[in-house]
């Protein structure tokens, strides 16, 4: 697992808490200023910045997840009521494809916030230092 992955895992499990997200980017800073060298965390953050992807709808999901996933859990809900009722496969297959595209939706929006997270504590990072040296 290289350096960046875990700390995207670690940025995922700071989303599980409910706290601010000052709190947030103050943990995890406190974990990367220990265990990375300032060139290592330069390193890192372009790494970061190089797999980020950019465009309306990976901000859109970014930003609301859960809103853009709900049309998928609503046809994966029909299409079970739909399936189940009324003995059709197809109602079925519906009820699969949208569950499974919602729980994607969801998945790339959970990543995408956790690496918001760590970027935004990467300059963070950069910031403190280069007020201090001032």
């Amino acid at each position: 697992m290289s350096q960046l992955e875990k700390f995207l895992k670690m940025a995922e499990d700071e989303l599980t808490e409910y706290s601010t997200d000052a709190r947030k980017i103050e943990k995890l800073r406190r974990k990367i200023s220990l265990s990375l060298s300032l060139v290592q965390q330069r390193q890192m953050k372009s790494e970061l910045l190089a797999t980020m992807q950019s465009g309306k709808i990976a901000e859109i999901v970014e930003k609301q997840r859960q809103a853009a996933a709900l049309p998928f859990w609503g046809i994966g809900g029909l299409g079970l009521l739909l399936g189940i009722s009324l003995n059709q496969p197809i109602g079925l297959l519906a009820a699969i494809l949208g569950t499974l595209a919602a729980f994607r939706i969801q998945k790339w929006g959970w990543q995408l916030q956790a690496k918001r997270l760590l970027l935004r504590t990467l300059e963070d990072i950069e910031e403190r230092i280069t007020q201090s040296s001032k």
